[in-house]
């Protein structure tokens, strides 16, 4: 489907018969052009595909237009049959035809039948030629609207008013040749390439459909303890306590609250293996539960809910446009205008040189030309693969938020990682509380924890935790504050207490050789120090670990292996961050990095020629997501980093990574091949409609055959990208 302009909303007048009432509140858009919105179905002004709903919750499972399109393709396809038939039949002499069908009887009998078939069967396309000419947009459906008017109005004024014609044209009783099979049998063909065409794009929303799928319809809510009831899911509500059964779908976002099981949830994460779910765990909406019960509090409901978010995500990604698709668009605004001047040169070539009767061969010509090179497939070429891909990463855990990110992910040649929750599980622990001279452990600790309880930094859930475990009670804090990139401070029970890094020590002057030397220890063993200050005296250490996730040396092997450049960039001591490193391979760190420094990093890489993905989960690294070539969310992180990022791995591990970049390269190679099919089928059929073959060989492409091969161009396309579907990633 081509075409390069915008336009208002209010310039789509055309609408396909039966077409459905709109819902109140439903937008509706172009499945190839995403700038187009309307309130009410009709067809894209752009390139004349039905609009479909932007909600993909509101699509149903079989469109009213593959409806509508097969019933004109087999009321269409019974009338042209006979018109075809006796046609054709006049040709072969073994058939003596005449013998039983009049040639005058024949004509009328092929008017009679024609007609409905072009002018009810094929009258969607003329309303969307016309509709694009009215919107200076040219497209496929004027190709069509124009070689199947041409030689039906050819028919009918050779029926009607035959004197027009010279008499060097007349054949068998003084009758013109008429050409109502080509026009009926041309219509039939394109209805059936947009039967399977329609057919395609519904199976290429499969994967939506297939999340959509997954939530169930109802839900068991806990009223009491001795009741509970079977409410529809869309009467559940945040806080509301909810039972799952062995082999239940989870019905919305939330965590365990009693019971324990494993639960699959690979169609939403990828993740192959069940994962075990406790009190206390997280739980996704549309995950299938094992063999356990469980009790969940409900926590995301309705539009809030990952599952929703994905479907959203994903749909929104499949009506993006990837770079790749500008070539096709400089093609597309000159190829249809090229494609009727070549189609009046064919006409002009034959009239001048062709033989007797010429003006029958130059209108079968022309109309080739016209049909043949309907540049159905080119359109179709880039969208098709890009909605098959995106629904493929979807249903593996990988998130692609548009095109762009897709297509640009296959030529990524560095990787900037953070740390914490990216490299590591983003749940750190405290390993070890180190009290100076003149303070104990749990003074630290319950200080420590008071002010941190006051941060959203994950070494202070982990500092809470640590106190929550050893039941120290937290104190009120009030003069808090957040000094960025170094820590906190703040009046706990009357005592000055800073909590941070060895920069907020500094900036206090507070030092202190003893801890500085043991904060080093814990460093070179992968541990984070966090230095405790009291009355402005250094008061203690408390060394945070965190684990590497399991899935993070095999992902970096892999992605090492493919020639990727692997840099660590993180807020945290360098000390620490070398630690990690090592034991993961990594020989590129940038440590103690300010969040507002994060995204100058990935600025300077790009600016020495790298082509760069950042991958991270936290509010700090948002700013480098956006700077970078590929921003990657870790599904596991904050809001404002999926917001930022191009990618969002479901898992949130390095693993989603390497599927995602297996993904990028197959689906760009689809769409190469799709190109190649697209443009190498054009240039050949355009020259043999014209008639390229006649002087040599005596061959004239018929209008029918050039039909036949423009709707095989548009499945082989579109067969092609469905084989993305069984790609291995």
């Amino acid at each position: 489907m081509l075409g390069t302009h915008q336009h208002p909303p209010n310039t789509d007048h055309a609408h396909a018969e039966h077409a459905p009432v709109s819902a109140p509140g439903v937008i509706y858009t172009c499945p190839m052009h995403a700038q187009i919105r309307r309130n009410e179905p009709g067809n894209c002004p752009i390139c004349g595909m039905t609009l479909e709903p932007l909600d993909p919750g509101q699509a149903g499972a079989s469109s009213a237009e593959l409806q509508d399109m097969t019933r004109r393709f087999v009321i269409g396809a019974v009338l042209a049959g006979p018109v075809l038939f006796l046609e054709m039949g006049g040709h072969f002499p073994g058939l003596n035809l005449h013998r039983y069908v009049s040639p005058t009887l024949s004509m009328w009998i092929q008017f009679a039948l024609a007609t409905p078939v072009v002018l009810w069967a094929g009258w969607p396309f003329f309303e969307r030629a016309w509709s694009s000419v009215l919107n200076r947009s040219l497209n496929m459906f004027s190709l069509i609207g124009l070689g199947v008017a041409a030689a039906y109005l050819y028919s009918l004024v050779a029926t009607f008013v035959p004197g027009l014609f010279p008499l060097a044209l007349r054949q068998r009783g003084d009758h013109i040749p008429l050409y109502y099979e080509a026009a009926a049998v041309i219509t039939v063909l394109v209805l059936l390439g947009q039967v399977l065409e329609l057919r395609a794009r519904e199976r290429t929303g499969g994967a939506i459909r297939a999340l959509l799928n997954l939530a169930p319809k109802s839900a068991r809510r806990i009223i009491d303890a001795d009741r509970e009831e079977e409410i529809p899911l869309d009467q559940v509500r945040v806080g509301d306590r909810l039972r799952i059964r062995p082999g239940d779908a989870v019905p919305v976002d939330g965590c365990v609250i009693d019971g324990k099981s494993a639960v699959d949830e690979s169609m939403v994460t990828g993740e192959s293996m069940p994962v075990e779910k406790a009190t206390g765990v997280k739980l996704i909406g549309g995950t299938i539960n094992g063999t356990g019960a469980l009790l969940m509090r409900a926590e995301k409901i309705g539009s809030d809910t990952m599952l929703s978010r994905i479907v959203h995500m994903v749909a929104d990604a499949q009506r993006s446009r990837a770079p790749i698709q500008r070539l096709v668009d400089v093609v597309s605004a000159w190829f249809v205008p090229a494609v009727i001047v070549a189609a009046l040169i064919a006409f002009a070539a034959w009239m001048i040189w062709g033989p007797a009767p010429a003006l029958a061969y130059a209108v079968v010509a022309a109309v080739s030309v016209l049909i043949i090179a309907c540049p159905c497939a080119l359109g179709l070429a880039t969208p098709m693969s890009i909605m098959v891909g995106v629904g493929k990463g979807a249903t593996a855990g990988v998130l692609i938020r548009n095109a762009e990110a897709l297509e640009r992910f296959e030529k990524i040649d560095t990787l900037v990682v953070d740390k914490t929750g990216t490299l590591t599980e983003g749940k750190p622990r405290v390993v070890a509380v180190v009290a100076a001279e003149g303070f104990d452990e749990t003074t630290v600790l319950s200080l420590g924890a008071s002010l941190e309880r006051s941060s959203e930094h994950p070494l202070a859930a982990a500092i809470i935790a640590s106190a929550g475990q050893r039941n120290l009670a937290l104190q009120k804090v009030t003069n808090f504050g957040s000094v960025t990139g170094k820590g906190v401070t703040g009046l706990v029970a009357g005592r000055r207490v800073a909590v941070g890094n060895i920069k907020l020590m500094n900036d206090l002057h507070i030092a202190s050789a003893e801890l500085e030397s043991r904060a080093e220890a814990a460093r070179s063993d992968g541990a984070t120090a966090v230095f405790v200050a009291i009355d402005a005296r250094p008061a203690g250490v408390i060394a945070v670990a965190d684990p590497i996730k399991a899935t993070t040396p095999a992902a970096l092997e892999r992605l090492r292996a493919d020639g990727i450049r692997i840099v660590m960039l993180t807020g945290d001591n360098r000390t620490t961050a070398q630690a990690i490193a090592a034991k993961l391979g990594i020989t590129e760190v940038e440590a103690e990095v300010l969040p507002d420094q994060k995204n100058a990093t990935v600025r300077r890489l790009r600016g020495e020629g790298r082509v760069v993905a950042m991958a991270g989960d936290g509010v700090n690294d948002a700013p480098a997501l956006a700077e970078a070539d590929v921003g990657v969310a870790m599904g596991t992180g904050t809001e404002v980093a999926m917001q930022s990022a191009g990618m969002t791995l479901v898992k949130g591990d390095l693993a989603g990574i390497v599927r995602a970049r297996a993904l990028s390269r197959a689906t760009m190679r689809n769409i190469r091949q799709n190109l190649v099919l697209a443009f190498v089928y054009n240039a050949l059929g355009i020259p043999l409609a014209a008639g390229v073959l006649y002087p040599a060989f005596g061959l004239l492409l018929s209008p029918m055959f050039a039909a036949a091969a423009m709707s095989l161009s548009s499945v082989s396309v579109i067969g092609n990208a469905l084989r993305l579907r069984v790609t291995k990633i």
